[in-house]
């Protein structure tokens, strides 16, 4: 493998590991405010996509400018769950929320199955194949601006969880539910919030990716594991981790892809996966925190 080739790989790993990191910071903020295992994570990414799709064929908005509308209503639809089926399993044992969740993704896969049919769609705009060459290395446009949409976005959910009221008693709920309680805060109030953010964050991130991945109502069972995998790596709970842990899988998928074979990235990640739970099962930041 030539420096060349070794930098390509590496550039556009660091960019879809952006995406992956926005899914990740949503499953970490979920687990880290309700210590609830989020199956359903991937199948609230793929409602995103198809919000997306239908939002671009049916009223002609690019996929990057739909986020203004899918944040919101991902933000709502997240806290319509969280208040009428996820606030029923809070403190429960471990595996009734694994099952819960793994139910409830079922049901959105199946509904969007029956609602569409299980049919790839694509979603096409002029620039999808587009890249630009910088220093001989070729970089996707649609990749590059879901990268910047993604540092933005984190940026922005960073300053709102250690600057605002609102981030501080979430980050409160996330560090010692009980005493959070006793300090006045309304943790039942920052459970629907911190679940809607994690929503909102999935679908955003299926919106940023439905340009270059095709949209179908089983394609959210791919990114529940990686999301697992990256929120591991990056230690549960914390959003720094997710973000760190988001590009080293996105970096290890691509120059794995390119030095051994795409067959084997997968393998690759979950290798990494293994390894971080016999060596450090807290992932690369340690013990949970926001």
């Amino acid at each position: 493998m030539t420096l060349t080739v070794f930098l390509q790989a590496l550039v556009s790993g660091i960019l879809i590991g952006g995406v992956y990191a926005l899914i990740g910071i949503g499953l970490t903020i979920i687990f880290g405010v309700m210590r609830v295992t989020n199956f359903a994570h991937g199948d609230l990414m793929m409602v995103g996509m198809y919000l997306t799709y239908f939002l671009f064929t049916l009223a002609k908005i690019d996929p990057f400018v739909s986020i203004l509308i899918t944040i919101p209503c991902m933000f709502l639809f997240g806290a319509f769950l969280q208040k009428t089926v996820i606030n029923r399993i809070l403190g429960s044992l471990a595996q009734n929320q694994i099952l819960l969740t793994i139910g409830l993704g079922l049901i959105m896969s199946n509904t969007v199955m029956l609602a569409f049919t299980s049919d790839y769609k694509i979603l096409t705009t002029s620039y999808s194949s587009s890249s630009i060459s910088l220093g001989g290395i070729s970089i996707s446009q649609p990749l590059a601006v879901s990268f910047a949409i993604t540092v933005v976005i984190t940026s922005v959910l960073y300053w709102f969880l250690m600057k605002t009221d609102t981030g501080q008693a979430i980050r409160a709920t996330a560090q010692d539910r009980e005493a959070a309680q006793l300090m006045g805060i309304n943790v039942k109030r920052m459970s629907i919030i911190a679940f809607g953010i994690g929503t909102s964050l999935a679908g955003t991130a299926g919106a940023l990716i439905s340009p270059t991945y095709y949209v179908f109502p089983q394609v959210g069972s791919a990114f529940t594991l990686k999301a697992f995998v990256i929120t591991v790596l990056g230690g549960m709970g914390s959003v720094v981790g997710a973000t760190l842990g988001g590009i080293i899988i996105g970096v290890v998928e691509s120059v794995g892809a390119v030095a051994i074979s795409s067959e084997w990235k997968d393998v690759l990640v979950f290798g990494i996966f293994l390894v971080v739970l016999l060596v450090r099962p807290s992932g690369l930041m340690g013990r949970s925190r926001m």
